[in-house]
């Protein structure tokens, strides 16, 4: 993909596809973010893995299944505009719900690997007090150095990180900046590491998360 070649907002008006009750009928709204190359149907089968009645679930769908291009540890400029579409799409999402009647502490975010990565970030750019964050292999985007001077707090927010170590894709060491800068942030935050997991989801991280999101309904 290459910017000439796109919208300036690629994501803007890709499919959503959702499970369970409508949000304004559920406890909580589970916003799901899938991974490069896979689809929002595909993130989206976490849902029925939770097994939360009340839960209600939203996938957004990236534009080529690719939430932004190169590697979140490469330049943020290399992957625009496709990074910026991506939040001010998960941004859209959170400030629909909020319309709807839902307080953020009612809104989670879950996200595995490319989606992992832009659930942190989105989290610590629009900080709040959610219902939960869950990154599954993934931290804040920029390459080592990045100034990482978020303004605003996270109030509490729990948030659960779990990553494979080594990772093909996500360095251990940037999951546990992104421990420290949420935490900093006032997250509530824990992280489980997992050595020689492969690239994958395994059912001590759904375990976690259907835990924290019990707390929601």
């Amino acid at each position: 993909m290459e910017a000439k070649n796109m919208p300036p907002d690629p994501h803007a008006h890709q499919p959503l596809v959702t499970a369970g009750p409508a949000p304004e009928q559920a406890a909580a709204t589970l916003i799901l973010l899938h991974g490069r190359g896979a689809s929002a149907q595909s993130v989206l089968a976490l849902h029925k893995e939770l097994d939360i009645a009340r839960l209600s679930a939203i996938a957004p769908q990236a534009a080529g299944s690719t939430w932004y291009p190169q590697s979140f540890l490469a330049s943020i400029d290399s992957n625009q505009p496709y990074l910026d579409s991506a939040l001010r799409r998960i941004e859209s999402i959170v400030a629909d719900l909020m319309t709807r009647g839902l307080p953020s502490h009612r809104i989670a975010l879950l996200g595995f690997s490319q989606g992992a990565c832009l659930a942190a970030e989105f989290a610590a750019r629009h900080p709040r007090r959610y219902g939960g964050v869950m990154c599954l292999t993934g931290g804040l985007i920029g390459p080592p150095g990045t100034p990482r001077n978020y303004p605003g707090l996270l109030d509490g927010t729990p948030v659960f990180l779990g990553a494979s170590d080594p990772d093909p894709h996500v360095p251990f060491a940037r999951v546990t900046e992104t421990e420290t800068v949420l935490r900093g942030m006032g997250g509530a935050v824990e992280l489980r590491r997992y050595p020689g997991m492969p690239h994958t989801v395994n059912q001590d991280e759904l375990a976690a998360c259907r835990a924290l999101l019990m707390q929601l309904v």
